[in-house]
């Protein structure tokens, strides 16, 4: 499962990079948007062999607990990256404007790191409903029991994560003078 996962990462981006060059070299648009399409394709393959492999009597593992993390965050993060990614090769290869930078200050600053933590958020609960649905499927919670592990460590992140997040909403960060 471990190697899946790694090979569902460097689909990822392998495909968007793929579609990007092709956007922006080579000017195939078809190509661009066939290539971009398939992008969440790879988590829908994540799941499906995570769904398969459970289906079939195998053991809920770590790396099945890795896959719902993978997946939920791919959900939750996915396009922005996919956005970042555009502007990015659009603004190097293709003449675009520069990419937009995050607020790095004020109450600006403060809304965005909000709105990140509750895209980490929903990455935590998509996870855990990918990882439910696991254990739906294994019908068996002692068989299901390591993959939920890293679930405690991540939402000690995701708490830490809040404090911090939030903590600009407090004490916003000042323009550098």
């Amino acid at each position: 499962m471990i190697p899946l996962i790694i090979a569902c990462e460097v689909g990822f981006w392998v495909l968007l990079l793929a579609g990007l060059a092709a956007r922006y070299l080579l000017k195939a648009k078809t190509l661009s948007t066939v290539l971009l399409i398939c992008v969440p394709l790879v988590d829908v393959v994540l799941l499906a062999a995570s769904v398969i492999d459970l289906r079939g009597g195998g053991t809920a593992t770590i790396a099945h607990g890795l896959a719902a993390i993978y997946i939920g965050v791919s959900v939750a993060f996915g396009s922005q990256l996919v956005r970042w990614a555009d502007q990015r090769f659009a603004h190097r290869f293709a003449g675009g404007p520069a990419p937009v930078r995050p607020p790095e200050h004020g109450a600006a600053h403060a809304a965005y790191e909000r709105r990140q933590w509750l895209r980490h958020l929903l990455a935590y609960a998509i996870a855990a409903g990918v990882m439910g649905l696991f254990t739906l499927l294994v019908g068996d919670y002692e068989r299901v029991l390591p993959m939920w592990g890293p679930m405690g460590g991540w939402g000690v992140v995701v708490i830490v994560d809040f404090f911090i997040s939030f903590s600009y909403t407090l004490a916003p960060r000042k323009a550098k003078s």
